[in-house]
């Protein structure tokens, strides 16, 4: 199967982060738990963001059809995280809440922490016309 993603894969999967990062990322209570969550905990978010984000493919973007894709489908879930963070860190950074020079690990964990919701809002609008 030939991987295919353009740029209209791309704008709806920075529209959907956008649509949940921006009310979270305006949180006290992420810019705290950020800063606050225990590494494994962390871990365990990042965890589970990737395992909904799969599952949605799965069963939306892919319809339970990934045998000779399999490769397509993994690149998909990474490219939407990685697109998602990257959205999620330029709206912290917009808003003085990415200390990437002074903690680049809060700087980290609020991207993971925020990550969460808007990879799933970015996934779930770029499953709006597939397949």
């Amino acid at each position: 199967m030939k991987f295919s993603f353009n740029v209209e894969d791309a704008s709806q999967i920075f529209v959907g982060a956008f649509a949940l990062a921006v009310p979270i990322s305006f949180s006290e209570e992420a810019w705290r738990l950020g800063e606050t969550l225990p590494t494994q905990n962390l871990l365990m978010l990042f965890s589970l963001s990737v395992l909904f984000l799969g599952l949605f493919t799965y069963q939306s973007v892919f319809q339970h059809n990934i045998k000779s894709r399999k490769f397509v489908f993994v690149s998909r879930i990474v490219i939407a995280y990685v697109m998602t963070a990257l959205v999620v860190a330029l709206v912290l950074f917009c808003l003085d809440k990415l200390p990437l020079l002074e903690d680049p690990w809060i700087s980290f964990k609020r991207i993971i922490v925020i990550s969460m919701p808007a990879s799933m809002g970015a996934i779930v609008v770029d499953s709006f016309d597939k397949e």
